[in-house]
């Protein structure tokens, strides 16, 4: 889960900044001093940190995070200087990564510095390379921590303020570049007004399976029209110019109607399917065993090969099932992670969760967990008018909601539907801040995706 650390002094310090006038007034003379002294509030980082970050050489011109502070308070009225360093060393007896003199009070990280960091430690992205225990050899920590100094640019002499250091946890992404599940992003998606208004924004992918030339996508679309490209580019793509379910070179569209599909090319013998496809949560636990809305729909994540939502469940009890539907729905007739068909209901306690399932091996997991939100005019009247719309993370700090209806007004995103840990848009151009200010949206349905890693989101 995202977490914020907040740091403390390291090094107590007293120095004095003596700026005076003098004016005659009544034959007296007036003499002010402006003293500068150690901050009742120490430099200290403000925004959220991954509990992991994936790196890759295909990432490396990638921000892997920005990293904000707040300004200490020295107690006068003067410039304060910055310098943001990096370690692969807890005490920071070597510094391997440093700023030089900043003015502002953050700083952007990029991939490729954290990937020079991992090779100072010895990391490595081979499968078969481990470490002297026999683990894989591609995870480690490195540290990052701010100074403050009392005056202009190259101030580093005298009073000053130095944060806790920070620690990322980095993970090389090994050779097979899928976090493990054995399933990769593969080159081809899915194009049209019906899943992205003919390439607005990047197509819906599609996934390798266990059969070379297979691929699968799972895609809610809406009404309209399909293709399937390569590479985002019309240089090769595929319709089908007869509708009968094989594909053409550069052939016709493929009309749709909206819903969730499990859509499967096979370029082995130049044919496809589009199956509809869903797998949700009913129950006492969610939406009134189906009486009281939609399904809480899971959503496909190929770095685990599994499907997964993040969810608000209520005491009650709940089942698994396909297509909001009860021609097939899953329970646990042995309370035991594994799943059955028409199996038991699943006993639930109220809370923020993430539900996970297997589709191949039917375990599962109900696990209590941070959950992030949209909140605000712009959706539920600040809390006032229902629950925030939940998040699930499909990735390693990628969190993604699907069709979340806005109207007119202004959101923010929070953590459990608590201002504790809350996010908003300082600048208004896409980079998330601790307690930022408030994202203007106009009304309409949008996905809408946070990025911890670069610390970015989109509504599109």
């Amino acid at each position: 889960m995202m977490k914020t650390k907040l740091n403390t002094l390291t090094r107590a310090f007293m120095a004095v900044l003596a700026v005076s006038f003098f004016a005659a007034c009544e034959n007296d003379d007036v003499e002010l001093i402006f003293t500068a002294q150690d901050p009742s509030e120490a430099v200290t980082f403000s925004n959220n940190f991954a509990d992991e970050y994936l790196l890759s050489n295909e990432t490396s011109s990638n921000n892997a995070e920005t990293f904000v502070w707040t300004a200490p308070d020295f107690g006068a009225q003067t410039p304060i200087s910055y310098i943001f360093e990096g370690s692969t060393d807890q005490t920071f007896g070597a510094v391997e990564y440093d700023s030089g003199t900043l003015g502002e009070t953050n700083h952007s990280v990029r991939v490729s510095t954290l990937l020079t960091m991992a090779e100072t430690l010895g990391l490595d992205a081979d499968p078969a390379t481990t470490d002297g225990a026999g683990e894989p050899n591609n995870t480690g920590t490195v540290y990052f921590r701010v100074r403050a100094f009392i005056g202009d640019d190259g101030a580093t002499a005298g009073i000053s303020s130095t944060s806790d250091p920070i620690a990322l946890n980095i993970t090389l992404i090994e050779a097979t570049g899928d976090g493990g599940s054995g399933v990769e992003l593969s080159s081809w998606g899915i194009v049209g007004s019906a899943a992205n208004d003919w390439g607005a924004t990047p197509d819906l992918p599609f996934y390798t399976t266990d059969a070379a030339n297979v691929f699968v996508a799972y895609a809610n679309l809406i009404n309209g029209e399909i293709k399937f490209r390569e590479n985002n580019d019309w240089a090769n793509n595929f319709g089908d110019t007869g509708a009968d379910g094989t594909l053409d070179a550069g052939g016709d569209n493929i009309a749709v109607t909206a819903g969730d599909y499990k859509i499967t090319i096979n370029l082995n013998d130049n044919t496809y399917t589009i199956e509809a496809f869903s797998i949700g949560i009913v129950g006492s636990a969610w939406n009134d065993w189906g009486n009281a809305g939609p399904d809480a729909k899971l959503f496909y994540d190929y770095t685990t090969n599994t499907f997964k939502v993040g969810v608000k469940l209520l005491d009650g009890e709940m089942k698994l099932r396909l297509n909001n539907d009860w021609g097939t729905n899953y329970g646990d007739d042995g309370a035991d992670g594994t799943l059955e068909l028409n199996g038991a209901n699943i006993v639930t306690t109220a809370g923020f969760y993430m539900v996970t399932m297997d589709m191949e091996t039917l375990a599962y997991t109900v696990e209590a967990t941070d959950i992030w939100g949209v909140v605000g005019s712009g959706y539920n009247d600040w809390g006032n008018a229902g629950p925030d719309a939940s998040f699930t993370e499909l990735a390693e700090g990628v969190w993604f909601a699907e069709n979340v209806t806005l109207v007119d007004g202004e959101i923010k995103f929070r953590v459990n539907e608590d201002w504790g840990n809350n996010i908003g848009d300082d600048g208004a151009d896409g980079t998330l801040e601790a307690n930022g200010a408030n994202i203007v949206v106009t009304a309409g349905v949008y996905d809408i995706t946070l990025n911890f890693n670069d610390n970015t989101y989109t509504i599109q």
